[in-house]
């Protein structure tokens, strides 16, 4: 039975009933007559060829309430984006796909990379501000959710609970974020946040001391999931990280800008599996490491922006800190495992803290070294300021591609929109 208990500072939106996905749906095309409905799905093309992205596309043609889905697609060849093409062409809804290595979406970019207005490195947070772009520049719909493109549990009422929140016409918020638990292959997942994120924020509490902004991300219940949903306004003005920092930075960019009473975090499955990341032990860019220094700086560059100090002397007692509260937890989700007949392997828990530790320190002596970097991509309202025809050059290209592109195929018309 799930639970109904509010805690932290944002509101939690349970699943307590067995309502049905057909009823929210109903709802959902009724809220869509004054507030149209959109989604952003950031892929890899190999995502296309795995057992989750095929799935995932069979449950949204039975979707009825989206205005518009926006593709992000990167690491494609020609070939490879008419495939994809070919592919999304069932969806029923208007649907783009976003060919980002393409000749015509590279020369907007190189635009913006002259101008200093276009992000500086590869990855989903570069593929979902170019589809942030699109959307704002399109103006179909005015609540968007995101979501990724690796879930292998995924069915319809997932996007019906995550942009239930921000569509319906009598709440007040402005963002949403999904939640659920991370258990699959009779094991607890979601190492990073468990063992990671958790005892790090509250490492920090005791280090740089009670804070609103630390509070306020202790109340997510996943805060690395990567399926939010919110309102177009927030586009224009959102400041997101390139690198895997990425969740930990929306939902910063969201406090900075919105009251706690307009966020909400939503229960949107009660099974949920996605690809998994290697620990990669040896290798600092790769895998879970990579993921732990980008989160752990982003987390230096939000409280630095508040007002906190570091110095080389904070992050190593934060290690400790950290080290200690970190393995006090691991007793915590052993018991948890142990009653619900889980399996739980200390040694590998132990390993991926000691993994954490370091990274923290490093990230913490990288946060110093690099004090002028631009963690950032520019705002897409500052881009527009700079450039007022940016909006309809990105639609140009867009629409550029899938017309000599999809008419190279056939495609069905209804998938050209």
């Amino acid at each position: 039975m799930a639970d109904f208990y509010q805690n932290g500072t944002i509101t939690t939106l349970h699943n307590l009933g067995e309502r049905s996905t057909a009823d929210l749906e109903t709802d959902l095309l009724q809220f869509s007559e004054r507030r149209p409905l959109g989604l952003i799905l950031p892929s890899l093309y190999s995502e296309i060829e795995t057992p989750a992205l095929p799935a995932i596309i069979q449950e949204l043609k039975s979707v009825p309430y989206l205005s518009q889905i926006v593709i992000g697609l990167d690491r494609a060849t020609q070939d490879e984006y008419q495939h994809a093409l070919s592919f999304f062409a069932d969806l029923p809804q208007h649907h783009r796909v976003l060919w980002n290595d393409g000749p015509r979406l590279k020369a907007i970019d190189a635009k913006l990379q002259e101008a200093g207005l276009a992000p500086q490195e590869l990855g989903k947070g570069r593929n979902v501000w170019y589809c942030m772009g699109y959307a704002l520049a399109t103006g179909r719909a005015e609540a968007i959710a995101l979501h990724d493109c690796d879930i292998l549990t995924y069915d319809r009422s997932l996007l019906a609970r995550l942009i239930y929140p921000v569509a319906h016409p009598l709440f007040g918020y402005e963002f949403c974020k999904g939640y659920y638990p991370r258990v699959s292959e009779n094991k607890i997942n979601g190492r990073v946040c468990r063992l990671l994120v958790t005892p790090m924020i509250r490492a920090l509490k005791r280090i740089v001391g009670e804070s609103p902004y630390l509070n306020y991300l202790d109340s997510y219940r996943y805060i690395l999931a990567g399926e939010f949903a919110f309102r177009k306004r927030l586009l224009g003005d959102l400041r997101i990280p390139t690198d895997w920092g990425l969740e930990i930075g929306v939902v910063s960019e969201v406090y900075r800008s919105n009251s706690n009473k307009q966020i909400c975090q939503v229960d949107i499955a009660d099974n949920y599996d996605h690809k998994h990341q290697d620990l990669s032990l040896d290798d600092q860019n790769a895998g879970l490491s990579r993921m732990s220094l980008d989160i752990a700086r982003s987390l230096y560059r939000k409280l630095a922006i508040q007002g906190t100090v570091f110095s080389p002397e904070t992050f190593r007692t934060l290690k400790a800190t950290y080290y200690r509260m970190a393995l006090d937890l691991i007793e915590t989700y052993r018991n948890d495992a142990i009653m619900n007949g889980l399996s739980f392997d200390i040694h590998k828990e132990e390993e991926a803290i000691e993994l954490f530790a370091e990274n923290i320190l490093e990230a913490g002596t990288q946060f110093l070294e690099r004090s002028t970097e631009a963690p950032f991509i520019p705002t897409w309202n500052r881009v527009f300021s700079a450039m007022p025809g940016i909006f309809d050059e990105l639609v140009e290209a867009v629409e550029a591609d899938h017309a000599e592109f999809s008419m190279a195929q056939d495609i069905p018309k209804v998938a050209r929109g």
